[in-house]
């Protein structure tokens, strides 16, 4: 209801008033993320996790975010339990982004879910969701591009570049990221530590 009723008031109104509530709303997505980000400075795991949940993010208390972290539509961002994300790690959410329970990701892990396409006279823009299942770790400094799934206890090599899906319990490596062995799949830890003031 609310939909249609905003839909029939842009088409009466006037282009400027259209205009100008499309840019309030631009800046403001972009301020956000602004905010977003210098937050991840404070030395405090549970006022950065209060306000990530504020801006839509699905985080619960059993996972932490370590300080300097960056995002792209956090409302889209739904986070397992008991995960620890590393340092200035760098997650989008824009074509949605879920990750599994105990699932690790080092310090400057970079996810993305849009990029633009190399060969779009406009430079457009595709993408697609990303998954990260259960148990899966993703070591310090990868990459994983859009529309990848890491399955369930894979392992991310660090520094690798993930441009495709990576099969449950594997370990992956390298630019761009190969299969390298199995993982053992007895997994029963329990991930959400924090470390205090980072």
């Amino acid at each position: 209801m609310v939909g249609a009723l905003r839909e029939s008031a842009k088409r009466i109104a006037p282009a400027g008033a259209v205009a100008a509530v499309r840019w309030r709303r631009d800046v403001w997505s972009d301020l956000r993320l602004r905010l977003l980000a210098d937050l991840g400075y404070v030395p405090s795991h549970r006022v950065r996790a209060g306000c990530y949940r504020l801006a839509g993010m699905q985080l619960p208390k059993t996972s932490s975010i370590h300080w300097r972290a960056e995002f792209y539509a956090p409302d889209l961002i739904t986070i397992g339990q008991h995960c620890t994300i590393g340092d200035t790690a760098f997650l989008d959410g824009r074509s949605g982004l879920v990750i599994g329970d105990n699932v690790n990701l080092g310090s400057h892990v970079t996810i993305y879910t849009r990029q633009h396409d190399v060969d779009s006279p406009d430079f457009a823009e595709v993408g697609g969701p990303v998954h990260i299942g259960d148990y899966a770790w993703i070591a310090s400094h990868a990459i994983v591009l859009p529309g990848v799934t890491i399955g369930e206890g894979a392992v991310v090599a660090a520094g690798s570049v993930v441009t495709k899906d990576v099969a449950p319990y594997t370990l992956v490596g390298g630019n761009p990221a190969r299969y390298i062995r199995d993982r053992n799949r007895d997994l029963r830890y329990q991930l959400g530590y924090a470390k205090r003031f980072v």
